[in-house]
Formats: C-alpha cells, structure tokens, sequence
C-alpha cells in the first residue's frame, strides 16, 4: 500500500484534530503543516517531525503531497479549495466549504475539471447517537415522522471575536452562529428530516450587539419534503457549550437526544439506544469524536475510487443553503422556498 502524505493548512485548534486522526490511519504521513504564523509553524513541524510552509501556494508546488487538509477561517476555504484542486490534490475541509451558495457554484466548477475530490468535515453525522438516529428513522422504526425539535445553547465570549478579528464579520466569517456553531445542527436535521423544502426564520445578536456585526441568536421553522415539521433554535448567549438536544416525534414514539444519549420513548417507556464516545484529548466536547472516522472515510475513498460515507460538495451545501436561506428569511421577514 502506498503511503499518501498529507499537508494541514491552518494550525489553530482543530489541526490537532487532523493530526490525531492521521497518527490512527495506516499508509499516511503528515508530510506538511502551513501557517502564516512562522513561529508556531516551526514550533509544530519540529512537533510532528514534518515539513512547513508560510505560503500554502509553496506547498502546492510539493509533489510528493497527495491530500491537502484546509482548517483554516472560512474566508480563505474557497480560494484554497481552488488551488488545491488544480495543483491536483485530493482536498479534505472543516466545514463550512464556502460562506455563501455563490462559492459552492465556483468550487462545483473547479471540482469537475479537477481529478481529485473534495470532501467535508461534518463529523457530527459520524456520532454513534448520529448514525443511530438516522437508521431508525430510514427503518421507519417509529411509524411516520411528524416533527423535529433542535435547541443549541453554547457560549462565546467577546474575546473569542476580538482576539480572532475574521471572526463576527460577514465579509470574512459570512455569518457567526448559524454558519460557524449551528451548522452542524442544520445539517443533522435535515439530513434526519430527508431535506427541507422551505423555512421561515430569524436572526439576532443580543449580548454580543457591540462585539460583531453578525448573530448571536437564531430560530426558524422548517418544512420537510415528507411533510414533518422542524423547529430550530440556537444561541450563542448561554454561560457554557450545553450539548445539543433533539426531540424526534414520530407516530408510535420519540426519539431524545439529551447530554449525547440517544432515548426512545415508546409507551412511557425510554430505553437508551446509544451514547456518543469521549472526544480527543485536544478535542472540545462539541466537536464529538467523529474526525477520525470523516478522515479514515475519506482516504478509504481516495484509495478506493468510491465515495461511501464522505460528505461531499453537494451534501455539504445542502446545511449552507439552510444559513443563507434563513439569512435571508429574517431579512425579508418572509417564507423562503429552497430549491430542489
């Protein structure tokens, strides 16, 4: 089995993600780390025995690099999605891909003429509780789904904008709560939901007003394509990142999400159908434990030809549709009907 040798542009906190996972998989090498920040890059690179660059366009030029792992502010993931894609790289991002649908139609482009892939982190599908969920609902376990309930109450302080200035504006982060934290939720729900067909929604920022000109707060009601209705609600105004509750009504039962255990309620009865694993070391809680199986899918697809459990550009599009629309729904003040 050839060794595939990875480079990591971005070494803030989720890097350390990235660099776990690569250690667990067989016939992969972290060859590379870039940062703009030269001396923590050469700090990390004595760390992990590798290669580093400043200008991630010079590591580009490095052919022994097979897979190119982009963890960097959302700003900078379509250029550099584009970059590695035409210097022929095999492409992994943290989500989002783009800030708007308007970069999700240049990267498409791109992606057609390129011979590598693109894949995305949503890690959160990979959670036990996740994959769980899903399986029973596509079973129909619980007879018709008739809606979803999504609450998300976390905390962001001033300082996690002041000290990351791209981070609170739209023109470098392209939102704040919904396309950075809730993001993850959208795409669960949807994906658990079977799609949305249209929504009505709102945006807000409260405690942060004099901190960014983005949200801290959003609601909004969503349509399934079966029919079923959701409620979302997410916040980044809470005093601490409380996990993430969902409450799943079908006909002959629920399915609750609560403190990362998945319950199903039938007949008063609650029964425990999974809990989800303790993250990395260097891993938040929130981010659940889910990287490691997203990047082993991944270089399995790479290998493989195959596209099994990667979360590609069209599916990664599909939670970003959701922030734009209801971006655009609070501004409207209307009902926002998504495209098929």
């Amino acid at each position: 089995m050839r060794t595939l040798n990875a480079a990591i542009i971005g070494c803030g906190a989720i890097h350390q993600c990235h660099v776990e996972a690569l250690r667990q998989l067989p016939g992969v090498a972290l060859r590379a780390v870039v940062d703009t920040e030269q001396n923590k890059g050469l700090a990390l690179s004595a760390e992990y025995h590798c290669h580093f660059y400043q200008d991630y366009q010079e590591m580009l030029s490095d052919v022994s690099i097979d897979v190119v792992h982009i963890c960097t502010p959302h700003f900078l993931h379509k250029p550099m999605i584009l970059a590695a894609l035409a210097a022929g790289k095999q492409v992994f991002c943290e989500k989002p891909v783009g800030m708007n649908m308007a970069d999700v139609a240049d990267i498409q482009e791109a992606e057609k003429r390129a011979d590598g892939r693109l894949g995305v982190c949503y890690q959160n599908r990979l959670n036990p509780t996740s994959l769980a969920l899903h399986q029973l609902l596509e079973e129909n376990a619980l007879g018709r789904l008739l809606s979803i309930n999504a609450f998300l109450t976390w905390s962001r302080t001033p300082p996690y904008y002041t000290e990351n200035p791209w981070r609170g504006c739209y023109a470098t982060e392209g939102g704040s709560l919904l396309i950075n934290q809730a993001i993850h939720t959208l795409d669960l729900v949807q994906w658990f939901g079977g799609g949305v067909t249209r929504l009505k929604g709102v945006v807000d920022c409260t405690r942060l007003t004099d901190i960014i000109d983005t949200e801290d707060t959003a609601m909004a009601t969503l349509e399934f394509s079966g029919g079923a209705r959701g409620l979302f609600f997410a916040s980044n105004s809470h005093t601490r990142d409380a996990p993430l509750q969902l409450e799943i009504h079908c006909e002959q039962g629920e399915l609750q999400l609560r403190d990362n255990t998945l319950w199903r309620v039938t007949e008063g009865k609650r029964v425990i159908i999974a809990s989800d694993e303790t993250p990395y070391s260097h891993s938040k809680s929130y981010w659940g434990a889910g990287h490691l199986q997203a990047i082993r899918q991944f270089y399995d697809a790479v290998r493989s030809g195959r596209s099994e459990g990667v979360t590609d550009l069209h599916e990664a599009a599909k939670s970003l549709q959701l922030v734009e629309a209801i971006y655009r729904s609070s501004q409207c003040r209307r009902w926002i009907t998504l495209p098929e």
